[in-house]
Formats: C-alpha cells, structure tokens, sequence
C-alpha cells in the first residue's frame, strides 16, 4: 500500500458486539492508520448490531418452541385426566382434593430443594394474587365441577372451558402491559369453536348454566391472576405457594363436609388417582403451564388450552373407548388450525420486536406500545389496561 513501508501489526479486541482496531505502523502511516481504524470501527459496530440482533431472534424462536411445548405438555396432563378424575366419583371429593395438592407441594418443594430453585414468601399485595389463584382456580373451580355436573353434562361444563382462550387473548395482553392483537383474538376463536366441536353438546338447567359460567371465570382467573406474581415468584413459586393454599382450605372443607375419618375410605383405585392427579396434573402442569404463559405470554399461551379436549379425545380411544365421530376429528383440525394460524403469527411478530430493540439499541425491552411485563411497572400496566378497557367498553 501507498506510503506504507513496513508491515503493520493489527490488533482487535471485542466488548459487547463493539470492536476496537488499533493499527500500528513501524515507519509513518499515522493518519492512514486513524481513518482506517474509524471505517472498523464502523463496521464492527455495524457487524455487532446484527449479531446482537440475529441472537435476539433466534433467542426469541428458541423460547418460543420451548414455551408452546410446556403449554401443550400442560394441556395434555389435563386432558388426559379426564377418565382418571372419574375414579374419583363416589369417593370423599374436598379430602381427596386436599391430598392431590398436598402432595404435589411435597413433591415440587423437594424438586426445587434437589435443583437449587430459590423460593421466596410472598409480601403485601402477593398475598393477595395468589389466594385469588388458589380460590379461584383451584378450590371454586373444582367445587364447581362437582355442583355443576348434577346440573349439566360434562359437554357443557368442558365448553365452557374451551371459550377461556378467546378471554385470555383480549385481558391477557392489557395486563402485560401490551395491546389485544386482532389475529390472536381471531386465532383463539378459532380454537375456541374446534374445542367446542370436540367436546359436543349437552344438556343443562339454569343452575348448570350458571355453574358453567363459575367454571370459565375460574379458569381464566387461574392464568390471568398469575400474571402479577409470576415476575418475582416464577412458575416454581406461584406453583408451590398455590398448591399448599389449596391444600389446607381443602382439608377445611373436607373435615367440615366429610368428617375426619374420610381418608380411610379410600381404596386403592382411589389413591391411584389421587397420586396421578398431585403428580402429573398438578406438579408438573402447574408449572409447565406458568412456565408457557411467562414465555409466550397469556393470550399465546392461552391457545394451547384448545390441546385439552383433543387430548382427552385420544385418551379415551387409547383406553379402549369408542373411535372419535365425524365431527370431533373436524374439531380436532379446526383446534390445528387456530393453532398454527396464532403462534405462527405471534411467534413471527415476536421475532421482528426482539431483532429490532436489540439491533436499534442493545436494549432488551422492545418500544413502549409493545412493552413486556419486565419493562413496565405493575401501576402502568393497570392504568395501561384501564385504558384500553375504557376504549373497548364505552368507545366500542
């Protein structure tokens, strides 16, 4: 090169996608040297712009699949439960209820001692969160699936849970702290009416009705009421702090309602049941499930419900039933396709946020319209949501 007598020596150094180059001539070069350092620098910044935002994608597609898998695990457990619960008929309910969840504590305070999973107490307001969880989600839920099935059949009680995605894709984002996306309301109905196909209809009374309805605002207060805690706590700690909650006001109500001696009169089917529902239907879904709604999010999480009936569907055929009719495999394809037509939009949006916020600025929380629970304080995303709810209610 031109006015350059002697090899140079280049030494590069990297902080954070930035570099540093640093040209050193023996002889001469010095102004040659500083433009040439400027235009590397410009590049590497450039170079490490992009690196930083191809890593945020593909961080973003890999918590994705990570988060749609423990959803759709979740959903399975519970779908699969089904013909087990059934066991559980004529058996002492609220004191089987107490054991299923006191033994799902044991079992995830032991996992989360043998794996170093720190748990924290709860303070102020937690408190509150959580006993919504467990009051609603956990103990008027299934008093309500038991009152509700003297009134009505399975198929409208499993209905009513079926319409929770479409609840969960318009409240769950305005407590995110975020905006309803019409694709994934569009995508849960969807799921919604596929749900519905595969569970069928059935009959009920007015009071079957109103237990329907208790049965589908306790199931979406068991997502949307985890959405406050789930920062602090985790999907380990809201889980076990719901867990012995349920627990101990279901050992109230079974000693009040079944007498203290209702343990002994479970036989054996019943303790089977009872260990597959504390294990795999709580234990592991709980935690699943809060792990999928703190990765994808209530309103992308909540499709996955669409998973339960289908899998209840299958388990059913597996356990010697009769083979699903027409209209529960067209169920099972519309339930496909609400699926794929939500996370594949969702994920893709997702991937576009993270690219840009990391390659505009190196900061991991997107722009303000889009803000995630870590980027927005619990007061904003309550007035955030007021907002929108005023807009929806009254501004149509």
């Amino acid at each position: 090169m031109p006015g350059l007598r002697a090899p140079d020596v280049l030494t590069v150094t990297s902080s954070a996608g930035l570099g540093e180059v640093r040209r050193v001539a023996a002889r001469g070069g010095h102004a040659a040297g500083v433009g040439v350092a400027a235009g590397a620098n410009t590049a590497a910044g450039a170079g490490g712009a992009a690196g930083s935002a191809g890593a945020a994608g593909s961080g973003a597609r890999t918590g994705s699949g990570v988060g749609v898998a423990t959803g759709a695990g979740a959903m399975t457990c519970v779908g699969g439960s089904v013909a087990v619960s059934s066991v559980l008929a004529r058996a002492p309910v609220y004191t089987a209820e107490a054991l299923r969840y006191a033994m799902a504590c044991l079992i995830l305070l032991l996992l989360a001692r043998l794996t170093g999973r720190g748990l924290m107490m709860p303070r102020g307001a937690e408190w509150l969160w959580l006993c919504g969880i467990t009051a609603t989600g956990l103990v008027l839920f299934n008093v309500a699936l038991v009152a509700g099935s003297r009134h009505a059949e399975p198929a409208v009680l499993g209905v009513a849970v079926a319409c929770v995605p479409s609840l969960l894709a318009v409240i769950g984002p305005l407590l995110e702290g975020s905006r309803p996306r019409p694709v994934l309301v569009a995508a849960a109905l969807v799921v919604t009416c596929g749900a519905a196909l595969v569970q069928g209809t059935g009959r009920a009374d007015a009071v079957g009705v109103a237990w329907a309805v208790v049965v589908f605002g306790c199931e979406a207060a068991f997502t949307l009421l985890a959405i406050p805690v789930l920062g602090r706590h985790g999907p380990w700690g809201v889980s076990v702090h719901t867990t012995w909650l349920a627990a101990m006001i279901f050992a109230a109500i079974g000693l009040v309602r079944e007498g203290p001696a209702a343990a002994g009169r479970l036989g054996h089917p019943d303790w089977m049941a009872i260990g597959y529902l504390g294990v795999a239907v709580t234990a592991a879904a709980f935690v699943m499930w809060y792990s999928s709604v703190r990765r994808l999010g209530a309103s992308r999480a909540g499709l996955l419900a669409g998973v339960a009936p289908v899998a209840a569907a299958v388990t059913g055929v597996l356990l010697g039933g009769p083979a699903p009719r027409l209209e529960v495999w067209v169920g099972i394809a519309v339930v496909a396709a609400g699926l794929a037509l939500g996370l594949r939009a969702a994920g893709s949006a997702a991937g576009r946020l993270s690219g840009q916020a990391h390659g505009a600025s190196g900061n991991p929380c997107p722009p303000a319209s889009v803000a995630s629970p870590a980027c927005l304080s619990w007061r904003g995303r309550a007035l955030r949501a007021g907002s929108w709810t005023f807009t929806l209610i009254f501004k149509g």
